[in-house]
């Protein structure tokens, strides 16, 4: 598609959704993308809601009666955006993979703080309420002493299962810093605040921001801040796997490094149907495969929620039944994978280190199941390195090739009821010689249940 067909334009530095109409050959453009440029409205939709009516009763002819036409997803018009500033920037895509993926999650991290500081108000307020007291004093209530009460810390928000996110760390405040602000540095600096607030993340969050200019930082900022405050936390996981995928295929040379299809997730998570246990992927990367393990147990189960030990009564949320235990080569990765845990409202083990040499897990034995997209056919493994490892049980392949390294790597990380599935270049299947070998004692040893051929284009 050239430039000027694209279906996203840009206006002000922000995307605006269009469609052409071939009939009257002119374009179509999206009023709500207009009016929330111009009105710099939190919910542009309703602020031109609002709008139509009162003109409406004051008989302007500025609003007609219409059709509303399909229009783009906003995943699809905030990437149009992102790949445009890309597009029009020195940076290579690796660069800027990293910062887009932070900005999102930092949007993520914000409106989950402030759902949950609500919740925190309210609750504070419900329990003074059932004291009696007013909303500062402190009294006696039933005969017991109320005192009153502590500030709220970032323990309460942990707590709650939500990220503690200082006020100058804010989506809310750095959108609001004045002309002439190093936005690179404010981002820099609000990364850092989250994660000292936060010790799991960190040393994880991007800090690269400055490799941006703050204009292109500030776009950004308002192009993410369309994402509305009440979206749900699965909603941001989509849009945070959404940009994982196009910068995959953007990206062409490695971008599947970090990135497997969803649907191709999906159907391995379907046939393993891992209900609960321990989770492992040596070749994590951007973590698909936890995340689509846990939202295969919330579709199975109503909210999310499993009956706890064989009854009815007392909840656990799906999270809690599956630990997650990963790996990957280049520190860039892990810190990609656990912000995708972290959007999605999820945990795990994830450690960087190269696993045909290091078994940091020390996985032999210790999984319920095993799923991974490894690299392909990866040759120059240095065999005198491996050659006493247990993992490899059936034999090193001679041959300068990695895919039956990998294949054990999953077998020897099962329990004896443990279930493994993985993606495999097709190759793999009937490659000859020590690799037949090793492959017809898998298959002696009933170890194969079922192989799924995938369609070219999938990559």
């Amino acid at each position: 598609m050239t430039e000027n067909n694209k279906l996203i334009a840009i206006f002000e530095d922000q995307p605006v959704r269009r469609t052409w109409d071939g009939k009257a050959e002119k374009w179509l453009f999206s009023v709500v993308d207009i009016v929330g440029i111009l009105s710099q409205s939190a919910d542009p939709r309703n602020y031109w809601k609002v709008l139509k009516n009162r003109l409406n009763k004051e008989g302007s002819e500025v609003v007609t009666k219409c059709n509303q036409l399909k229009m783009l997803a906003p995943e699809d018009r905030l990437w149009e955006a992102a790949d445009h500033m890309r597009a029009n920037s020195a940076l290579r895509l690796n660069e800027f993979a990293e910062p887009v993926l932070g900005l999102i999650f930092l949007k993520f991290a914000g409106v989950k703080f402030s759902k949950t500081e609500k919740e925190i108000s309210e609750e504070r307020k419900k329990k003074k309420e059932s004291y009696g007291l007013p909303a500062e004093a402190s009294a006696k209530a039933g005969g017991a002493s109320v005192a009153r009460e502590r500030p709220v810390s970032s323990a309460d928000y942990h707590a709650q299962g939500t990220l503690f996110v200082p006020e100058e760390a804010r989506f809310s405040y750095l959108i609001e810093l004045p002309e002439g602000t190093d936005m690179g540095k404010a981002v820099n600096d609000a990364m850092k605040e989250i994660e000292a607030e936060n010790k799991e993340l960190a040393g994880i969050l991007p800090k690269s921001f400055q490799k941006l200019d703050s204009r292109s930082i500030i776009t950004l900022l308002r192009n993410f801040n369309q994402i509305p405050d009440d979206i749900e936390g699965d909603a941001f996981g989509r849009i945070y796997e959404y940009f994982l995928g196009k910068f995959a295929i953007a990206d062409g040379s490695g971008g599947g490094e970090f990135f497997t299809p969803t649907s191709i997730v999906k159907l391995i998570v379907e046939i393993l149907e891992p209900f609960k246990g321990y989770i492992y992927d040596p070749a994590c990367g951007s973590g698909g495969m936890f995340v689509q393990s846990v939202e295969f147990i919330k579709r199975h189960f109503e909210n999310g929620n499993l009956p706890a030990r064989g009854t009815q009564a007392g909840k656990i949320k799906a999270s809690r039944k599956v630990s997650i235990y990963g790996q990957e080569k280049t520190d860039q990765t892990v810190r990609i994978a656990k912000m995708n845990l972290a959007i999605h409202g999820l945990s795990g083990d994830i450690r960087q280190g190269n696993t045909y040499y290091e078994d940091l897990h020390r996985s032999v034995g210790k999984f319920d199941f095993a799923m991974a997209n490894p690299p392909f056919n990866v040759n120059g493994i240095d065999k005198e390195r491996i050659k006493d490892d247990p993992r490899f049980l059936y034999g090193i392949p001679r041959n300068d090739n990695g895919n039956y390294l990998w294949i054990q790597i999953f077998i020897s990380a099962l329990k004896n009821t443990g279930r493994a599935g993985f993606v495999m270049a097709n190759s793999a299947s009937d490659a000859g010689h020590s690799e037949k070998e090793i492959r017809t004692k898998m298959v002696d040893d009933d170890l194969v249940d079922v192989m799924v051929a995938v369609g070219p284009n999938m990559f």
